[in-house]
């Protein structure tokens, strides 16, 4: 099985550029999982032929949203995490199989000066409370751009950015405690001292020189890590400031 994620900055821009429908054909993937879509689902007219679809969008036009590809209907399909104070922002997709759960999200970035910290906290807290559920009844595949750095190896310039979003001590904690709720983060464990990084900012030219951060995931169940082959970055793949993820599990 190969499931792959990517956010993709902008869905209909990637389409028109022609990357993902080419990336997709060669890697043929089983599950193409994505975030910041930006779009409503009645805005997309492309045909991504036998693929079932599922998109959860946010309420505000052109922002956030996911959505997941996959060749084999689930038992089950679900939207967003319990908690009524979560604006509709269509962050999270999870489908069932007979399994495992498969979890795509797109975590909230904190911004500029932290300023929505606050609120990234809370989120995480409910995320993990919702990916402890799923990993009682069967173990879960959690994949999307987590926005956060876990470690220094993950991002080019950790002491720089010690207080920026992504890399604060409070997001970091916070993966460190999704970790030690009984999950694995798989392209660290399969490769401790690897250095590749999946963003690269726009604004100074961070990819042409190397200035990236790790931030898009395949997070699962520990358990489930005996079935895992191969956690992969796709460094080479233009078309966003994100370069796509992927895991191959038996």
């Amino acid at each position: 099985m190969k499931i792959i994620n990517w956010n993709v900055n902008g869905l209909r821009a990637i389409l028109n550029k022609g990357d993902l429908t080419a990336f997709m054909a060669k890697e043929e993937p089983d599950i193409m999982a994505f975030e910041e879509t930006k779009m409503q689902e009645d805005q997309l007219n492309h045909d991504f032929g036998s693929y079932f679809r599922y998109m959860n969008c946010a309420e505000k036009k052109g922002y956030s949203g996911t959505m997941v590809l996959c060749k084999e209907k689930p038992l089950s399909v679900t939207y967003d995490i319990k908690g009524d104070d979560h604006p509709k922002e269509g962050r999270v997709i999870t489908l069932e199989y007979p399994d495992y759960y498969f979890v795509c999200a797109y975590v909230p970035n904190s911004k500029d000066g932290l300023l929505r910290l606050d609120y990234r906290m809370h989120w995480e807290d409910d995320l993990r409370k919702h990916l402890i559920e799923l990993d009682k009844k069967k173990p879960v595949i959690y994949t999307g751009d987590l926005n956060v750095a876990h470690n220094e190896i993950d991002l080019k310039n950790p002491d720089t950015n010690h207080f920026s979003a992504g890399f604060s001590d409070e997001e970091r904690n916070k993966f460190s405690e999704l970790l030690n709720a009984g999950f694995t983060d798989t392209f660290r464990s399969l490769y401790p001292e690897t250095v590749k990084y999946s963003w690269w900012s726009y604004r100074t030219k961070a990819r042409e020189r190397g200035i990236g951060w790790r931030i898009d995931y395949f997070v699962v169940s520990q358990r489930f890590m005996s079935r895992v082959e191969d956690s992969l970055i796709y460094d080479d793949i233009l078309g966003s400031d994100h370069c796509p993820v992927g895991l191959l599990f038996k």
